[in-house]
């Protein structure tokens, strides 16, 4: 069962494709993160749920997963986008939201669960999501972020060094670079890495309990260990198939052409596929709790 409810949306510039083509890699990316966390949804204690909130649901597969671990709670998945399946588990519901608006939906103190993924250049201010989340949250309940930080790194010595002046052998440095620039100029401003501020944005607001997991996930097949060259399969595939969908618009408004973007992206794509070197991202989990007597947020 689907609801759909047009709300005032003020971020239409969301930089990032949303087609079916889209959805597909959605999906993808997470089936990858599924095996980086061993198969868990989530990572708090949830005691028969009632009222559970996915933000950023995207192609809409977190909340139907969940409905068949919690039948009786009511899910809903909210997008700036109606692209959502219409096949769905009867209570599971989607809403064309955006979670950035000064007022949400509901009322304060309504659910039980609220899960945030994968919002790293979606937004200006991240931890202004996160306090709305507080507030919306019953007191007692979790707060669950997903974050991938897509800052390139390597313990090994593999990498080449990064050019603070661009044109680094190791492409993938600049695009990082060229991201962050691109998300400070654009007017609003959108914060490209986030993940590692989350545990300590947590905390500033009020949450408790606060529990931050660091997964490395690899950025190819490079690793010997079967299980992390499984995850840098599906790693590869995922950043091959996004790249392209995750760079224009970004490198348009720093005034690139398309062909300035195409060349470049070669560059970065071979990066991504060379298993010479042992890079990887970390991917964040973080959790925290809204205790049960109200504290002031930061």
């Amino acid at each position: 069962m689907i609801i759909t409810v047009i709300k005032h949306l003020t971020s239409l510039a969301y930089p990032y494709p949303n087609d079916e083509q889209e959805l597909d890699r959605l999906d993808m990316q997470h089936h990858m993160f599924k095996l980086v966390m061993e198969g868990k949804l989530y990572h708090v204690p949830l005691n028969n749920p009632k009222q559970i909130l996915d933000i950023g649901t995207g192609s809409g597969i977190w909340p139907i997963e969940m409905a068949t671990l919690f039948p009786n709670a009511a899910i809903t998945g909210t997008d700036l986008s109606p692209v959502q399946p219409t096949e769905v588990p009867e209570n599971v519901h989607f809403l064309v939201d955006d979670a950035t608006e000064k007022e949400w939906l509901w009322e304060a103190n309504h659910f039980d669960f609220i899960h945030v993924g994968h919002m790293t250049g979606a937004m200006e201010s991240f931890k202004g999501l996160l306090r709305k989340a507080f507030t919306h949250l019953k007191p007692g309940s979790y707060l669950e972020c997903h974050e991938m930080d897509p800052k390139p790194k390597c313990d090994d010595g593999t990498m080449p060094p990064e050019n603070p002046d661009g044109y680094s052998a190791y492409a993938l440095h600049d695009w990082f670079d060229l991201h962050m620039r691109a998300s400070s100029e654009v007017e609003p401003s959108r914060q490209f890495r986030i993940a590692p501020r989350i545990e300590r944005w947590m905390k500033e607001i009020g949450f408790v309990d606060v529990e931050q997991r660091v997964f490395k996930v690899p950025i190819n097949t490079w690793p010997t260990d079967e299980k992390m060259k499984d995850i840098g399969k599906w790693s590869e595939s995922n950043w091959l198939e996004a790249l392209a969908g995750w760079s224009y618009k970004p490198f348009l408004g720093l005034g690139w052409s398309k062909i300035e973007i195409e060349v470049f992206l070669v560059d970065v794509r071979k990066s991504i596929q060379d298993r010479n070197v042992h890079a990887y991202m970390d991917f964040f989990v973080v959790t925290g709790r809204k205790p049960l007597a109200d504290t002031k947020s930061s």
